[in-house]
């Protein structure tokens, strides 16, 4: 059963190279924005906090950028057989962004409690979208159920590409904020703070790169204090996008290796976050995305800290009461 395994029984992920976060960078222009790093206002707090707002992609988040990354990297004919991926939302949306520019058909499985606002994403870009129970989805995961299908597969936590086009987000952090001290990265399979983690950790390993988790899903952690990959009883949350009962085998390592520590925030204060920058900053943020704010907040900082926020796809319903519920 997929919540006995832990991985595919494939070596592990090597981190992305410096040379391949640069091609990436190249690759992306034009299609991922460089987004702002913007200072939060909600409270003007002082070391300052800066918010690296990938919300703002056109998609609405950060996956655009190695998606992308990897879908200009196939090769024509790989291109006409079609893209597929695995995704909660973001990733399949920007799946189908990517295919559109390319003029390839998409689709994705995803989970069937995925939040209607992400379901709707996929198909206005469209992904052919196919919900699938989530103990389902991990067996595609680990059966490599891919490997029988017809389509161009894109691993969405692990590919070298995706990290590679991650990574892109370390170097414009230290281009805009060279003086940062840490890092607040959102953590559902690793993937993103794997590829900004290598960055920084190759060109600043004394700016600190801190995981952040929702109590409710506390994959990372629990494998950090058990020392490997453990599945975890999950709770309701508004975090779904980083909602991955366990980090893999494949990614551990890496994972391991590009995170100082791991912090875990509450709901309340995901919620408070959430307000915070739709009435401070005018920016609309997940619960996923709010995540590393919500991290910051919490803590003393000794200097300027940048804070990822990795998408925007929350409902119009859900943020008019959290809005509600914190004025």
């Amino acid at each position: 059963m997929s919540q006995m395994r832990t991985g595919s029984g494939d070596p592990p992920i090597p981190p992305p190279s410096l040379g391949d976060v640069q091609d990436a960078a190249q690759r992306i222009r034009g299609v991922a924005l460089r987004t702002p790093l913007v200072k939060y206002k909600s409270s003007e707090p002082d070391p300052p906090i800066w918010l690296k707002a990938e919300c703002l992609q056109p998609v609405g988040s950060f996956k655009l950028r190695g998606v992308y990354n990897w879908a200009r990297s196939l090769s024509d004919a790989q291109l006409q057989r079609g893209v597929t991926t695995q995704s909660a939302g973001n990733t399949a949306q920007a799946l189908g962004y990517s295919a559109q520019l390319l003029g390839v058909p998409a689709r994705s499985l995803l989970p069937d409690s995925a939040p209607r606002v992400k379901v709707d994403g996929v198909r206005a870009y469209g992904v052919t979208p196919v919900p699938v129970p989530f103990s389902a989805l991990m067996d595609y995961v680990f059966d490599k159920g891919w490997e029988r299908e017809p389509y161009s597969y894109l691993n969405p936590w692990g590919d070298p590409l995706m990290l590679a086009g991650s990574g892109t987000i370390g170097l414009e952090i230290l281009d805009d904020l060279p003086e940062v001290t840490a890092i607040y990265v959102p953590v559902g399979g690793g993937g993103l703070v794997s590829g900004i983690g290598s960055v920084i950790k190759e060109l600043r390993p004394d700016t600190e790169i801190v995981g952040v988790q929702s109590t409710a899903c506390p994959s990372l952690r629990a494998a950090l204090d058990a020392g490997g990959p453990r599945w975890v009883e999950t709770g309701d949350t508004i975090c779904d996008g980083t909602m991955v009962p366990v980090v893999v085998d494949e990614m551990y390592p890496l994972v391991r290796s590009s995170v100082d520590r791991v912090v875990l925030v509450s709901e309340a204060d995901v919620r408070t976050a959430i307000a915070g920058l739709a009435l401070g900053n005018k920016l609309v943020v997940e619960g996923s995305g709010a995540m590393s704010l919500a991290a910051a907040l919490g803590e003393e900082r000794d200097g300027p800290v940048a804070c990822v926020l990795s998408g925007g796809s929350i409902g119009a319903d859900r943020l008019a009461k959290i809005l509600a519920s914190e004025a």
